[in-house]
C-alpha cells in the first residue's frame, strides 16, 4: 500500500511541469525579451527528450530498476523547473528544457510499466487521473503567483520545490521497489523479442499517436475555436476549453470504477464512442451545444490511454511490456507535438473550420487500429 501511494504522488508529479510554460509564458517572454514563438521552440525541445528517454527507457530501466528511475528523472524535473526561475535568455531555457524532457519520458515510460505488470486497471485509470491533478495544479501555481503579487519565478520554484519534496520521498522509499510476480494472464512469449516485428505493435503506436494528437490539439486550440469559428466571447471560450481536461479526470476516476465490470477494449471502444458523438455536436449551427461537446469529448477520451498503456502485456507479454511502452510513450510524444503544430498551420491557412473534421479522423483511426489490434492479438472484443 505504501508503494502504491509513492506511485500515486508520482504520477501528480509527472502531471505538474505540463502546461506551466503556457501559464507563464504571457508574461515570461516580456521580462526577457523573447519572441513569442519562442515558447514552442522550448517545447520542442521538451517533447524531443521525452521521446529520446522513452525509447530508451527498458534498456534503462532494466539496468537500474524502476525506483532508481522514477526518483533521479524526478529529480532531473526538479532541477529544471527551479532553473527555469533563474533563466535569463533563450540559451538557457532550451539548455533546462532538455533535462526536463529526460525525466519527463523516463518516469512516464518506467510508471506505466510497472503499474500496468503489478496493478488492476482500476489503479491505472484513477493514476492518469492524478495526473490530471497534477497538469492542472501546475497552472494554477502559476495563476496563484500572479494574483498575489508574485512572478512567474516565484511559481517555478514554488513548483520545483515541490518536486524536490517528492524526490526526498522517493530516495528514501528505494527500499519499497521490490520485484513482484507478474500476473499468470500475461502472454508467456518465452524470449524478449523486437517489439515493432510483434504482430500488432504498429497498430498499437498509431493508436497512441492519433490520440495524443486528438488530445493535445483540442487542448491547445479549442478556446481559439470557439471564438473564431462558434463566436463565443473569449472569457466564455477560456471556461469552456477548461472543461476538455475536466472531462479527462473525472473521467478517469469513474473509469477505475467501471474497469470492476467492463473489459480494457471495451473501455477504449465505448471511450471512442463517446468520443465520436460529442464531435457530431461541433457539427450542429451555433454555439450552445459546444460547451457539451468539449466535456463529453474529455469523457470519451479519459479511459483509452491508460486501457491502452495497462493491456500491453496482456497483448504482447511481460517481457517486452517495457519495450512496446516506451515506444507507444514515443509515438504519443510526437502525436503531441506534430498535430497541435499543423492544426496551427491549418489555422492561419484556411481557418479552424477544419478542426472538427480533423478530429473526426483521430477517433475513426483510432476505432479502425484498436479493432485491428483485437485481430492481430487474437482477443474478442
Amino acid at each position: 500500500m505504501a508503494l502504491l501511494i509513492i506511485i500515486y504522488i508520482s504520477f501528480i508529479s509527472l502531471g505538474l511541469p505540463d502546461g506551466v510554460l503556457g501559464s507563464a509564458w504571457p508574461v515570461m517572454h516580456v521580462q526577457l525579451n523573447l519572441p513569442l514563438w519562442a515558447a514552442g521552440f522550448i517545447a520542442a525541445v521538451v517533447s524531443l527528450g521525452t521521446v529520446f528517454s522513452a525509447l530508451a527507457s527498458a534498456k534503462v530501466t532494466k539496468k537500474f530498476g524502476t525506483g532508481k528511475v522514477t526518483a533521479v528523472s524526478v529529480l532531473m524535473t526538479a532541477i529544471s523547473l527551479v532553473g527555469f526561475s533563474f533563466a535569463s535568455n533563450l540559451v538557457s531555457l532550451v539548455a533546462l528544457a532538455i533535462p526536463l524532457g529526460l525525466g519527463a519520458g523516463s518516469v512516464d515510460s518506467a510508471l506505466n510499466n510497472y503499474v500496468a505488470l503489478h496493478y488492476k486497471a482500476r489503479h491505472m485509470s484513477w493514476l492518469h487521473s492524478f495526473w490530471g491533478l497534477g497538469a492542472s495544479g501546475g497552472p494554477a501555481i502559476i495563476s496563484l503567483a500572479f494574483s498575489l503579487g508574485y512572478g512567474y519565478k516565484t511559481g517555478y520554484r514554488a513548483i520545483g520545490i515541490a518536486q524536490f519534496v517528492l524526490v526526498a520521498i522517493l530516495f528514501l522509499a528505494l527500499p519499497l521497489w521490490k520485484e513482484k510476480a507478474v500476473s499468470k494472464e500475461f502472454i508467456d512469449e518465452g524470449k524478449t523479442q523486437k517489439p515493432l516485428f510483434i504482430k500488432g505493435v504498429p497498430f498499437a503506436l498509431l493508436t497512441f499517436f492519433f490520440y495524443c494528437s486528438l488530445e493535445t490539439s483540442t487542448g491547445l486550440w479549442a478556446s481559439t475555436y470557439l471564438v473564431q469559428v462558434k463566436g463565443v466571447a473569449v472569457e466564455q471560450a477560456a471556461l469552456w476549453s477548461s472543461l476538455f481536461y475536466l472531462g479527462i479526470t473525472v473521467g478517469r476516476m469513474i473509469s477505475g470504477f467501471v474497469t470492476f465490470r467492463l473489459s480494457n477494449d471495451i473501455m477504449i471502444i465505448g471511450g471512442l464512442a463517446i468520443a465520436f458523438i460529442a464531435i457530431l455536436l461541433f457539427f450542429i449551427p451555433g454555439s450552445n451545444s459546444s460547451g457539451y461537446a468539449l466535456l463529453l469529448l474529455g469523457f470519451g477520451c479519459a479511459p483509452i490511454y491508460p486501457c491502452m498503456i495497462h493491456e500491453t502485456p496482456r497483448r504482447f507479454g511481460a517481457n517486452s511490456s517495457q519495450a512496446i511502452i516506451g515506444l507507444q510513450m514515443a509515438s504519443a510524444y510526437v502525436g503531441s507535438t506534430a498535430m497541435p503544430a499543423l492544426l496551427g498551420f491549418v489555422a492561419s491557412s484556411i481557418g479552424l473550420v477544419w478542426m472538427t473534421p480533423i478530429q473526426l479522423f483521430l477517433v475513426l483511426g483510432m476505432l479502425f487500429c484498436v479493432i485491428r489490434l483485437a485481430s492481430l492479438t487474437k482477443k474478442s472484443i
